[in-house]
């Protein structure tokens, strides 16, 4: 039985961190998945689940943001940028956060510190966007105001959700992404 324990019992846990990791890697237990990306001029069809030319704007803007956000997640931050702009309504929260980070990852901080705002602006209770905020914040050497953005995460999610892990640890000076 022994035996059997020093077998079994490692490979359980390795199986269980590696799954931890895939959830992780596509957004995280409390997230959507993260789509994945498609080779340049294709688009990530949520409904078919499968990479597609986008004629004649088939692809609701819920799916392009969404895709959006996994192109700029894999480090495409143009395309990602130059997919919000098909969206028929580029003013909601979600794609003024995505466009943010994107703009920001460019090395455009101020702009994308604009966008979050505006994604603020429009649902203060959305915790991904006060994380990317905060972040910013501290590329701009404003400690003070990310921590601002921890204690509004901290009100809407509490400690243990991933935004307000990633932005303490980005203040901490340890960011994870």
């Amino acid at each position: 039985m022994k035996r059997f324990y020093r077998q079994f019992v490692p490979a359980v846990v390795t199986s269980l961190m590696l799954f931890s990791g895939y959830v992780q890697a596509m957004g995280g237990s409390n997230d959507e998945p993260v789509p994945p990306t498609c080779p340049k001029g294709q688009i990530y069809d949520s409904k078919t689940k499968t990479c597609m030319v986008d004629k004649g704007g088939m692809i609701g803007d819920e799916s392009r943001t969404d895709y959006a956000y996994a192109l700029a997640k894999a480090g495409r931050y143009q395309e990602a940028l130059d997919m919000l702009n098909t969206l028929k309504d580029q003013n909601t929260a979600e794609a003024l956060n995505y466009r943010g980070y994107a703009t920001r990852k460019l090395g455009r901080t101020d702009e994308g510190i604009g966008y979050y705002l505006k994604s603020v602006a429009l649902d203060p209770k959305y915790p991904k966007v006060r994380e990317y905020l905060g972040e910013a914040y501290m590329i701009k050497n404003r400690p003070d105001l990310a921590r601002e953005q921890l204690a509004a995460i901290k009100t809407l999610c509490g400690t243990s959700c991933e935004e307000y892990r990633d932005l303490s640890a980005a203040i901490d000076g340890h960011p994870e992404s």
